[in-house]
C-alpha cells in the first residue's frame, strides 16, 4: 500500500466534486426531496451538507493561510442548523450553493504556499492535523456522498486508488476505536488485506474493494461476507 499524497487527494476532491454535480443537476424539485441512502436525510438534507461542509473546509483552508484560528463550524448546532436550513432550499438553490462552495474551496486551496498546507489546524471532531489533510477530508464527503445521493453511482465506479486509500483510512479509525469487532479484509479483487482491532479472534471478511469499502463505510449495499458467505459482522460508526 502506497500513502496517499496531497495531488492525490486534490485530484479525488475534482473528481467527487465532478460526481456530485453531475448528480445534482440530473435531479428536478421532486428528485431532490427523495430520500437519499442515507437513514433520514432527503437529497435536499445531503445536497446542502455537501455545500456547507465545503464552506467548513474552507474555514480550516483560511486558518492555515493567515493564522487566524478559524473553526469549520461555530457549534455541532450550527452545522445541524445549516443542514435542516438548506434542506428548505430549492433545488436551483442547493446547487448553485454546491457549485459556489466547491468554487470557493478549489480556489482557496490553490492559493496555499507549502508552508501554509504544513500548518496546523483543528478539525470538527477535535483533531490537530495539518492543513494537508483538508483536501482528503473534503475528497471522502464528495466521493462517498456522491453513492449516497442515491443516482446510480456506486463504489465501484470510484477510483480503485481512492478506495484503497479509504479502506485504510477507515481500519485506522476503527481500530483505534476498538469498539467493533476484530476483521481481517481481503478484497477478491486485489492481492491486500487489512487487519481491524477490535473484539474477540478477528473474522476473515472477503468481497470486492468496492463492496469492502461500502460495509466498512457503513453503507447496506455491498458483498462483503463473513466465512463461508455469512452475513459479514454488524459494525458500529466509524465517523
Amino acid at each position: 500500500m502506497t500513502d496517499r499524497t496531497l495531488a492525490d487527494a486534490r485530484r479525488w476532491v475534482a473528481h467527487g466534486t465532478h460526481l456530485c454535480r453531475d448528480a445534482l443537476v440530473s435531479l428536478d424539485e421532486a428528485d431532490f426531496g427523495q430520500p437519499s441512502l442515507l437513514k433520514g436525510w432527503t437529497r435536499k438534507h445531503l445536497a446542502a451538507h455537501l455545500a456547507a461542509n465545503a464552506d467548513a473546509v474552507g474555514n480550516l483552508i483560511r486558518w492555515a493561510r493567515t493564522g487566524e484560528p478559524t473553526p469549520m463550524y461555530s457549534s455541532l448546532e450550527q452545522r445541524a442548523d445549516d443542514i435542516e436550513d438548506g434542506a428548505r432550499k430549492s433545488a436551483s438553490e442547493l446547487t448553485n450553493w454546491f457549485d459556489q462552495s466547491a468554487t470557493a474551496l478549489g480556489s482557496a486551496m490553490d492559493g496555499l504556499t507549502p508552508a501554509q498546507w504544513a500548518a496546523e489546524v483543528l478539525t470538527a471532531q477535535g483533531r490537530t492535523v495539518p492543513a494537508s489533510e483538508t483536501p482528503w477530508m473534503r475528497a471522502r464527503e464528495v466521493m462517498i456522498h456522491a453513492v449516497d445521493l442515491g443516482t446510480g453511482v456506486g463504489f465501484a465506479d470510484l477510483p480503485a486508488d481512492f478506495l484503497t486509500a479509504l479502506v485504510t483510512d477507515i481500519v485506522g479509525k476503527r481500530s483505534a476505536a476498538v469498539d467493533g469487532p476484530a476483521l481481517l479484509v481481503s478484497p477478491s479483487d486485489l492481492d491486500l488485506s487489512w487487519t481491524v482491532a477490535g473484539a474477540g479472534d478477528a473474522t476473515e471478511v472477503t468481497g470486492s474493494l468496492a463492496g469492502l469499502t461500502a460495509y466498512l463505510a457503513g453503507r447496506a449495499d455491498h458483498d462483503a461476507r463473513g466465512p463461508d458467505g455469512a452475513r459479514a459482522p454488524d459494525l458500529p460508526r466509524w465517523l
